[in-house]
């Protein structure tokens, strides 16, 4: 376990945020792209790619009702070291336990690399189950585009996959019978419980909406207040409306990590300021009125500046809960491990829509995610592979 995240240790690192900055498709995880093939060739697993760039390697011929695990290996910008690349690892280190015990799968089992689940890239997260499902449009998905202005349609070309391709895939769809996510924990859960291991029970319903504020750029000495329109005040207003709207609504979230002034002199009055704002609650109507009720601040500071304001929803997803079959028998077999919620987004969230979906979550001792801190021990790593060694044996034997 420690030897295959310890190959992972320098490919994406990011000197200036700290942590790791590996996006869809771009040099670092494309390099782990290769990585991962080459640990399932050494293990004689049957390396595919979907037209989506989902990678999956075979253990034995691809067919239906497979049991499939995996994760992803993209990051978010200055993100930590185990969101996604130790649900790949545990699930390389799994079949090496069950091959040393001389485990054969009654039915297909497949290790899967999703692409782009952070949207750290292309703003729309776990982009690689959503084209896979059909959630996202095709052709919306090729017309997304990087920070650099590069499109999705041109980077999976740049990577040797053919755009025109992208899109629901019926055909790979339908090989998954039950798939098994192995992830670190985003949160205390299973530190507060004194456990190594849980399963996951739901996920909060969460999307990601773009406000982009419209005023006049000017000079940022030569204009009196009373003449300026300044975007970047109702910009402000709205990052203190997050925190407000939140608070009002029992176990929400809104979070404001991302603002963009164009064009972003020192010495220069933006003229326009783009706002991401992420929001999350236990369910629809909850995560819904917490964004209007920031919308509508937005909309009132705005009016009050004399600019305007437009809001795009980028990516919603409503509240997941887990296949309960599948969870309390995976619990069951893992000799009674706890079940909780989460409030992040998972690939398994996107496939739970479609096919008999479970988590197993790692603790993590800080607490911490999507952040340099984010950590875990190597003998709850170890805990994680014998656990999903366990799960799946059960399932696939």
């Amino acid at each position: 376990m420690r030897d295959l995240l310890a190959d992972l240790a320098d490919v994406g690192r990011d000197p200036r945020r700290g942590g790791y900055s590996r996006h869809g498709f771009d040099r670092a995880e494309l390099e782990l792209r290769e990585w991962f093939t080459a640990e399932a060739l050494r293990r004689d697993l049957g390396v595919r790619t979907d037209r989506n760039g989902n990678l999956w390697a075979w253990w034995g011929e691809p067919g239906a009702d497979a049991v499939v695990t995996g994760s992803h290996l993209d990051s978010v910008p200055g993100g930590g070291a185990f969101d996604g690349p130790l649900g790949v690892t545990t699930a390389l280190e799994a079949v090496d336990v069950l091959r040393a015990k001389g485990f054969t799968p009654a039915r297909p089992l497949a290790v899967v690399v999703f692409a782009e689940e952070e949207g750290g890239r292309f703003g729309v997260p776990c982009l690689g189950t959503r084209l896979l499902t059909g959630a996202i449009d095709a052709d919306a998905a090729r017309r997304l585009t990087d920070p650099d202005g590069v499109t999705l349609a041109e980077a999976v070309a740049d990577a040797g996959l053919d755009p025109a391709r992208l899109g629901r895939d019926d055909e790979a769809l339908a090989t998954v019978g039950r798939f098994v996510e192995l992830h670190v924990e985003q949160g205390r859960g299973l530190v507060d419980l004194d456990a190594a291991v849980g399963v996951a029970s739901s996920i909060l319903a969460h999307g990601r909406w773009r406000f982009t504020f419209s005023g006049e750029g000017n000079h940022a000495g030569a204009t009196l207040l009373g003449d300026r329109r300044d975007p970047m005040l109702p910009a402000s207003a709205l990052v203190l409306a997050a925190r407000r709207a939140a608070s009002h609504v029992d176990d929400a979230r809104a979070t404001v990590g991302r603002l963009v002034p164009n064009p972003g002199g020192t010495n220069v009055i933006a003229s326009t300021v783009d706002v991401w704002l992420d929001a999350r609650a236990p369910d629809s109507p909850r995560t819904r009125a917490v964004v209007e009720e920031i919308a509508a601040a937005a909309r009132a500071a705005a009016t009050e500046e004399g600019c305007s304001v437009t809001v795009t929803e980028e990516s919603y997803g409503d509240t997941v809960h887990f296949d309960a079959g599948l969870r309390d028998e995976l619990a069951g077999v893992l000799g009674g491990v706890p079940a909780l919620p989460t409030g992040a987004g998972h690939d398994a969230g996107i496939l739970a829509a479609h096919v008999p979906t479970a988590m197993l979550f790692v603790r993590n001792p800080t607490g911490v995610s999507h952040a340099p801190a984010e950590h875990a021990e190597p003998a709850d790593c170890a805990a994680g592979v014998v656990a999903l060694a366990a799960a799946l044996e059960r399932l696939a034997g």
